[in-house]
């Protein structure tokens, strides 16, 4: 952990921050004031940037024996409607009120003098996020094909939460949830492309004529995968939180399989930006189609048309990776010299493979 520390992405006070020519993500006196009006710990403040995320950033919090996260989104200016805290915090509040494994939202901050942006603190669990390296306690055989189900499982019961009354109906309208995807995602790519990339508009009309019939209506998360959740800290393998609810809104459930499905990293598979937890790679872990199979045994669901929602998961990858490219090209994420740069090839590697779910090219064999 890191005390009080100056620095581009933290610095000790406000009055510093206003001098320097990029923004602070994290102000140290500013959230010490925070805390203080909200009784948490006492004290100067120790803090760790935690999570893999390359939008939103969260930091482990200690103060005086008490320990939170605190999530805030980038650095402004933020795309419309995109980054909301706010609204972040507010549905967790209402899923945990639906038994759905979230951590306790523990204060809100829509002060954006503080920080730039709104922020929230919500309490630290001890569990294990899955990404590069196999948890000891879960890298058994056995226990891989748990943790496969599990990501499974919870998927099934948060879809499964009656959204048609109470705070979480007015969370999104389900109704032509499918259309206004394509629609608001082609709209993205016109606010955010840095370049032309033909395939975009190709997936996006071949998505526009074939568009499912949708089987049902339940929280859509928006971002489902097994970097977004954290498991418990011994065997057997359960999901204890599900992180990073930004995206969520009602919706088709099956957007979230397809999402969860297409960027889950299977042997053999060509590898894509989204590749987040590639030791599901190994043996003893459930396939694509093992994952998608327990989820229609527990839902009843027909998966006929999973390669359309497999299309639209990456095509919409595709673009919001886009445009955390071209933030990097403007020189708006001076500290990433990895995944943005990635993405100039990165992201046409996500169309490519979103054409090949759409079936319209071929795709290679293994």
């Amino acid at each position: 952990m890191h005390t009080v520390p100056d620095g581009v992405e933290v610095v000790a006070s406000r009055d510093r921050a206003r001098h320097l020519d990029i923004p602070p993500l994290l102000v140290l006196d500013a959230v010490t004031g925070f805390l203080d009006a909200h009784d948490i710990g006492s004290g100067p403040l120790a803090w760790r940037r935690i999570g893999d995320g390359h939008s939103n950033i969260t930091y482990l919090i200690e103060r005086g024996g008490d320990r939170v996260v605190l999530r805030r989104g980038p650095r402004p200016p933020l795309p419309k409607s995109t980054h909301d805290m706010v609204r972040e915090a507010r549905i967790q509040k209402a899923l945990r009120g639906h038994g759905v494994p979230v951590p306790e939202i523990v204060a809100v901050c829509e002060d954006e003098s503080l920080l730039g942006v709104p922020f929230y603190l919500m309490s630290h669990l001890d569990g294990t996020v899955v990404t590069d390296a196999i948890p000891a306690h879960l890298s058994s055989r056995e226990q891989r094909g748990a943790t496969g189900e599990a990501v499974v499982d919870a998927l099934v019961a948060l879809h499964g939460i009656d959204v048609t009354e109470g705070e979480l109906a007015s969370l999104g309208s389900p109704d032509g949830y499918l259309r206004r995807q394509v629609d608001r995602f082609s709209g993205l790519w016109e606010a955010n492309a840095s370049r032309a990339l033909p395939a975009v508009e190709r997936i996006a009309d071949w998505l526009g004529r074939n568009l499912p019939a949708s089987q049902g209506a339940s929280v859509v998360h928006g971002d489902y995968r097994m970097g977004n959740l954290m498991f418990a800290p011994q065997a057997p393998a359960r999901v204890l939180a599900i992180l990073d609810w930004e995206m969520a809104t009602l919706g088709d459930p099956l957007a979230d399989l397809g999402y969860l499905t297409a960027t889950y990293s299977e042997a053999g598979a060509p590898t894509t930006p989204l590749e987040l937890t590639p030791v599901t790679r190994a043996p003893g872990y459930p396939t694509r189609v093992q994952l998608a199979d327990r989820y229609r045994s527990r839902t009843g669901l027909d998966l006929t048309p999973l390669p359309w929602y497999q299309t639209l998961a990456l095509w919409k990858a595709a673009i919001f990776c886009e445009a955390i490219y071209t933030r990097w090209q403007r020189g708006e994420r001076p500290h990433d010299t990895d995944f943005g740069p990635s993405l100039e090839a990165g992201v046409p590697r996500l169309l490519t493979a979103a054409a090949q779910y759409a079936g319209l090219i071929s795709t290679p064999r293994a």
